[in-house]
């Protein structure tokens, strides 16, 4: 089964805390602060495997959760720092924030890398507060929180040859024919609902990738019949080979009829080189249409062949024709990625205080990521946080909101008593 679309959740690693500690040792009765820093959390990382053509994984396993860093040790011992959870995709994978709508990145290249969630910085062990005035700091930090997001991966096959055409028309027998994929094949339209890739052998040097389309009704280009889920996997092909059912009352109407839903949805569809192959020859009636037909195409600039994907006739032609159009067709255009992941949309230090029940709410990231990192119960670790809320003015935008002895001040899930 071809699976295009997911959503999953990813959340990197947090960083291991900071240890506050003091060297011991025989004859040594103040030794000074040794507390080692936590290790960093692990990266989430999606990474292209050519050998992927689906996103079938992610219907089964849909939450990536990375490692966090070991905490700080003793005697200046830094923690362990967590590997990255690599995240194997196909080629051609598209990542957005679903939430936000946001673009991340279009993975095409096989081990092509896109970091989604940067793991957490550890935190500082005590050794790092030790001042001329402070010899012996009561102060370390936690470690810096994980990031989490909400994805959604769209998949838009990365084939050579796309294989398409009205419902019924043959495409699917077609890719049997030539490949060792192995579609459903009926005889009623709609048989095939999802895309299929095959790949065909020229010769032992030269091979094509296809893509069966499932067939294109009038409307496509609106979703109707699921015509915009259909029409965007073509977009990623270079060369098409427009299967005609032989046995359609008018198949020229057919031929007019999808050309016309693909320029509509995209003019550089309509434009893309074409190849037309005249199924059901091997049967009688068909054969009586074909001298028209092909008079008709030709004149129009096509490449045309009678071809039947039960006694193969004309197959192997159909795809050496395909493979030398590919010489010549234009590569396909790739969405440029300038996004850089961790860019905040403003300053981190930007804060909002807003009135709460009887207390205050403060929130920004800057003050919410501190107050994760801190240690409540060391006093030292206290005043170190009470000091950033100086820095960044926070202190300052309480009292002009009128903030009294003993109100509640609310960050996060931390609830601070204000004292003047």
């Amino acid at each position: 089964m071809f699976i295009d679309e997911a959503k999953i959740y990813v959340r990197s690693g947090r960083g291991g805390a900071g240890m506050m500690h003091f060297h011991r040792e025989k004859y040594v009765p103040r030794g000074g602060p040794d507390g080692g820093d936590g290790g960093r959390g692990g990266d989430v990382v999606f990474k292209v495997k050519p050998t992927l053509n689906t996103l079938q994984s992610f219907r089964y396993k849909r939450k990536f959760v990375a490692a966090d860093g070991e905490n700080g040790g003793p005697s200046n011992m830094t923690g362990k720092s967590a590997k990255n959870l690599i995240v194997d995709v196909p080629p051609g994978t598209i990542i957005y924030d679903d939430l936000t709508g946001e673009l991340l990145g279009d993975l095409v290249e096989a081990g092509e890398e896109l970091r989604v969630c940067k793991g957490g910085r550890g935190g500082l062990g005590n050794q790092h507060f030790a001042t001329a005035r402070n010899q012996a700091p009561r102060t370390a930090e936690k470690g810096e929180p994980a990031e989490e997001r909400n994805l959604r991966l769209e998949l838009k096959l990365l084939a050579d040859v796309g294989i398409v055409g009205v419902p019924n028309a043959g495409k699917s027998s077609f890719l049997a024919a030539v490949t060792n994929a192995t579609p459903k094949i009926a005889d009623y339209p709609f048989t095939t609902i999802e895309p299929n890739l095959g790949v065909a052998n020229l010769d032992e040097e030269t091979s094509l990738i296809l893509a069966d389309i499932p067939g294109l009704i009038e409307g496509a280009h609106e979703g109707v019949g699921l015509g915009y889920a259909f029409l965007k996997h073509i977009q990623r092909t270079r060369v098409l080979i427009h299967v005609l059912d032989g046995m359609a009352e008018d198949a020229l109407a057919d031929f007019s009829q999808i050309n016309s839903e693909l320029a509509l949805f995209d003019p550089a569809l309509g434009k893309k080189p074409q190849i037309v192959a005249f199924n059901k020859v091997d049967l009688p009636d068909v054969k009586e249409k074909w001298t028209n037909l092909k008079k008709a195409l030709s004149k129009k600039g096509f490449a045309v062949y009678a071809i039947s994907t039960v006694t193969h006739e004309n197959l192997k032609e159909v795809l050496w024709k395909a493979h030398e159009l590919l010489q010549i067709a234009p590569e396909v255009e790739v969405v440029e990625t300038k996004i850089p992941l961790y860019k905040p949309q403003q300053d981190p230090r930007d804060f909002k205080v807003t009135r709460e029940g009887d207390g205050w709410r403060v929130s920004g990231a800057a003050i919410e990521r501190a107050a994760d990192m801190t240690y409540w119960e060391h006093d030292g670790s206290v005043r170190r946080f009470h000091h950033l809320m100086v820095t960044l003015g926070v202190d300052e935008a309480l009292r002009r909101e009128g903030i009294e002895n003993g109100d509640t001040v609310y960050i996060k899930d931390y609830e601070l008593e204000w004292q003047d």
